[in-house]
């Protein structure tokens, strides 16, 4: 039971830390505008696809988990 427990309290902290960046992502300044963002834009149609960002979030998060995992 205790096990189940610590994996909802890991999981609300998760939860937790995605809401937070979610709520100030849009007062970063360079994110999503990086030169490698892709943006489409024709008469109706709009295409967004963030690549450089991705790459970004992916290397901070790789050495986050790398960090958390040696300790």
């Amino acid at each position: 039971m205790q096990d189940i427990a610590k994996l909802l309290i890991l999981f609300g902290f998760i939860l937790i830390a995605v809401g937070l960046f979610l709520f100030f992502m849009p007062k970063i300044p360079f994110l999503g505008k990086l030169p490698g963002d892709f943006l489409i834009q024709k008469k109706s149609f709009t295409f967004y696809f963030p690549l450089a960002t991705s790459i970004l979030i992916s290397i901070i998060l790789s050495l986050l988990f790398w960090l958390f995992s040696h300790r």
